[in-house]
């Protein structure tokens, strides 16, 4: 399941792990993704969130 931010669009990132011998292999890197409460047109919704806009005020919580 393909998740997101609500609010700013942050997806899931892909990279690799590297080993000590320099060995690659495909790793995910995920959004830190919360679920709150929030104000969304006026009413109660549950969204999915990544932590930094909420750290950074760009919701109001219900």
């Amino acid at each position: 399941m393909a998740f997101s931010c609500v609010v700013c669009g942050k997806k899931r990132m892909s990279g690799n792990n590297v080993s000590h011998a320099n060995n690659k292999t495909k790793r995910v890197f995920r959004p830190n993704l919360q679920t709150v409460r929030a104000l969304l047109n006026g009413t109660a919704q549950r969204i999915r969130v990544c932590t930094r806009c909420l750290r950074s005020g760009l919701i109001q919580k219900a």
